[in-house]
């Protein structure tokens, strides 16, 4: 029995150290990303769109003082407080619920997590966004854009990409997949 305690104790640390791996990786990628974006393109409206694949594709600096689609603006602290309460929320899934048991929720709940921290370290005012614009103050930098035509979607960040593909995970995970039985209810249940 004790053999299989501590196959169980090693494989629970390797799926932490692998959510915070991802979590890590994917806050560090969207951090690193907009500060170079940043630096190289200026601020909002300081150089035109740069094209990838004209007129579809470029990179536009954006500063988004609310939430989803500009919605919220001037709420930033609200949308702050609530970015730490969904990452202690995130933290007790994985750990009191077991989550971390299943490497799909680990994965889409590591890409959760680096959005919810690449845009709370704009949404704190940490990337000094300049004295002259205080709606700013709680914004963050966007810097995706995307056209089609007319249709010009909101320029967006990689912690906003990070954030949908872990919604999107959370949601096939619950309409498809069947839950994960853990190692232990999986001996229990072989006894």
């Amino acid at each position: 029995m004790a053999a299989a305690g501590e196959h169980s104790l090693r494989v629970s640390w390797i799926r932490w150290l692998a959510f915070v791996a991802i979590f890590l990786a994917g806050t560090a990628t969207d951090l690193l990303s907009k500060q170079w974006i940043f630096h190289w393109r200026g601020l909002p409206g300081q150089k035109p769109v740069w094209w990838i694949v004209e007129p579809y594709f470029g990179i536009e600096t954006a500063v988004n003082p609310g939430a989803l689609f500009g919605m919220g603006a001037g709420f930033g602290l609200g949308f702050a407080a609530l970015s730490v309460v969904a990452a202690i929320a995130i933290g007790v899934w994985l750990y009191r619920y077991r989550a971390i048991d299943s490497w799909w929720l680990l994965v889409a709940l590591g890409f959760v997590t680096a959005g919810i921290f690449g845009n709370l370290y704009d949404r704190l005012g940490f990337w000094n966004p300049p004295e002259s614009m205080p709606e700013w103050s709680s914004g963050v930098r966007d810097w995706i854009l995307l056209r089609y035509q007319s249709y010009v979607w909101p320029n967006f960040n990689i912690a906003d990409s990070l954030l949908v593909c872990g919604a999107i995970m959370l949601a096939i995970h619950s309409f498809w997949m069947q839950p994960q039985q853990s190692d232990e209810s999986a001996e229990s249940q072989a006894a």
